[in-house]
């Protein structure tokens, strides 16, 4: 388990700190993430390849930023994706004129800030293409390649690239590279034993003693079918034949192919264990025809604790074998010997200040230069409560994260409640900020949603930032607000949440409690009810759906593959909606009943 930490929710934060004064020779730290400590981190004209993810898996992400490597590393909370504000963060950092390619494991939160990075970046004017990262065999069928999420597979589509960008290639031709090597790349893992959480006190998921987990992911998801413990050879040629049973398009035997071969470990299975694998992996492939090229064995995309291993082979070219054979030198791969580079002056190293001023390097607020726009009383009235709103949401989120994230594990990998303590608190403190500063109320949401997207990262921050933006859109810094606008904001919220997740009521998500939520306050307002006792009949409509879908089972997310698994359990993501709302009525009640207050509601 994880032993070493302070405070659950700065874990992943302090990990970067302390990781970027580890290797300040090598990478130096900018608001989101890292790039190369260089002088000239990207040679001019040169594409940049942005590579993120969540934390919990080093090496990746950041130990891959180096010569020959990525250029940068946009960093997110414990296995959760990075904000979108964080990814264009780094990307700006790194870029220096010939466009990024931002690569990433293919999960919704990566997705979607990754996507939202990159059309903010085009509409500034960078030349911008993204990559999800499709590896892993047993997380979809192959007519389903698309998918697949991406695990230790990364680091072969991550180095093609960048040796590509590296070689001076445009970015239409990085970009081809790199989706042949994706496309040309297969992962399979197995594991005995779950990863813990900074602050939990169990694992995500166990395997019964003397047996392991078969096709598990790198974020704690358990696996999907359990087998016996293996000897080391038995699990050699369980990871081997899997994988040449599925060979890349146009590929009809594995006899005659040359393969890039990645044998990593999970967390837990250290490097003699290993070695002893790999000598039978090793004699399996020659005796299948296969010549390994450069073969890697050690932890290149872990999971914290996870006792396990996975297999990855990436299935050569004439002009992919150059780009997986050259040089690179990163904090945590070294391969060959690279041309030095000057090292970027010191001011820029991303050393801790020791002056008592805030570093050059440290995360910035995205809101806090944000300009606040003239608001009338009676909207600054009704940002005192919405403020009070977002004090509720961050206590009740504070008392249930522990359990969130309990059940998010059962299928999924339980960051949950630590993505949404952060996004709420991060939140409430943008609100109070803008408060003082004498904003509105929809000033006051817009800063609080963007805030809450920009700390918690992950699919829920992208979806929780959406909502409160859609809500301030209604409310406004002018008129009086009023039931109706309220209700307006919550429809606008349930679509702009559908529209960017894709997500359907049925499909085991926040749609399935917020939908209700949205329909049941619409009637109440519609039918002449005050906002506080409309809202307390939608909370209450909202609490009986999150309840029910517990007899769902999930059609997108990390939980789909582990569907059955989560039959009986509700979603965490509906769950925590219902506690919110809940939450909301009492702030919303609380208002109402202040004589001063009443015209706000």
């Amino acid at each position: 388990m994880t032993r070493l930490f302070n405070n659950p929710a700065a874990f992943a934060d302090e990990a970067l700190e302390g990781f970027a004064a580890a290797h300040r020779r090598l990478v130096r730290r900018v608001p989101g993430g890292v790039v190369r400590a260089t002088a000239t981190a990207t040679a001019p004209g040169q594409v940049a390849v942005v590579v993120g993810g969540g934390s919990g898996h080093y090496p990746a992400f950041s130990g891959l930023v180096g010569q020959g490597l990525a250029h940068g590393a946009a960093v997110g909370n414990v296995f959760a994706s990075p904000s979108a504000q964080q990814v264009h963060q780094v990307a700006r950092a790194a870029q220096s004129g010939g466009g990024v390619l931002l690569a990433f494991g293919n999960y919704a939160g990566d997705v979607l800030h990754f996507g939202q990075a990159a059309e903010r970046l085009t509409a500034e004017g960078v030349p911008c293409a993204t990559l999800a990262v499709t590896d892993d065999v047993s997380s979809a069928a192959a007519g389903e390649s698309e998918k697949r999420r991406g695990v230790a597979g990364d680091l072969a589509v991550f180095k093609t690239a960048a040796a590509a960008a590296e070689a001076g290639l445009p970015l239409a031709e990085v970009v081809r590279l790199a989706r042949l090597a994706n496309a040309r790349t297969r992962s399979f893992g197995i594991a005995f034993s779950g990863c813990t959480l900074p602050g939990a006190d169990a694992p995500l998921f166990t395997v019964p003693a003397g047996r392991m987990a078969v096709g598990l992911g790198i974020h704690g998801e358990p696996g999907l079918a359990e087998r016996p413990v293996p000897s080391a050879d038995e699990a050699a040629e369980l990871l081997v034949s899997t994988l040449l049973h599925e060979l890349p398009e146009g590929v009809e035997s594995p006899r005659g192919q040359r393969a890039g071969v990645i044998l990593n470990g999970l967390g837990s299975v250290k490097y003699e264990e290993l070695f002893v694998v790999y000598r039978q992996v090793a004699r399996l492939l020659a005796e299948a025809g296969v010549e390994t090229v450069d073969p890697e064995v050690g932890e290149l995309v872990t999971s914290f604790d996870m006792a396990g291993v996975s297999l990855t082979l990436f299935w050569l070219t004439d002009e992919l074998e150059p780009l997986w054979t050259a040089p690179a030198e990163a904090p945590a791969y070294r391969k060959g010997t690279v041309v030095p580079v000057a090292a970027a002056e010191p001011s820029t190293t991303g050393e801790p200040s020791t002056t008592g001023e805030p570093s050059a390097t440290a995360d910035l607020d995205p809101v806090e230069n944000t300009a606040v726009p003239e608001a009338s009383e009676p909207s600054r009235a009704a940002a005192r409560t919405a403020l009070a709103a977002l004090g509720a949401i961050e206590a009740t989120v504070r008392a249930h994260a522990d359990e969130l994230g309990r059940i998010d594990a059962v299928a999924g990998d339980g960051d949950h409640g630590i993505g949404m303590r952060r996004g709420s608190e991060a939140a409430h403190a943008a609100g109070r900020r803008a408060l003082e500063r004498g904003a509105g109320a929809g000033t006051l949401l817009h800063h609080a949603a963007d805030a809450w997207a920009d700390r918690a990262g992950g699919t829920s921050g992208a979806l929780w930032g959406v909502i409160l933006r859609a809500l301030g859109t209604a409310l406004g810094d002018t008129e009086r607000p009023d039931a109706h606008a309220v209700s307006v904001g919550v429809d606008a919220a349930a679509d702009g949440v559908m529209r960017l997740g894709k997500a359907e009521t049925g499909d085991k998500t926040m749609v399935d409690a917020l939908v209700p939520f949205a329909d049941a306050l619409s009637d109440a307002v519609g039918g002449g009810a005050p906002l506080a006792a409309a809202w307390d009949t939608a909370a209450t409509a909202a609490d009986a759906a999150a309840a029910a879908t517990a007899g769902l089972l999930p059609r997108l997310g990390r939980a789909r593959p582990h569907a059955e698994k989560s039959l009986g359990t509700p979603d965490a993501g509906a769950v925590s909606l219902a506690l919110i709302v809940r939450a909301v009525h009492g702030a919303l009640a609380g208002a109402t009943a202040k004589p001063t207050a009443e015209s706000t509601a």
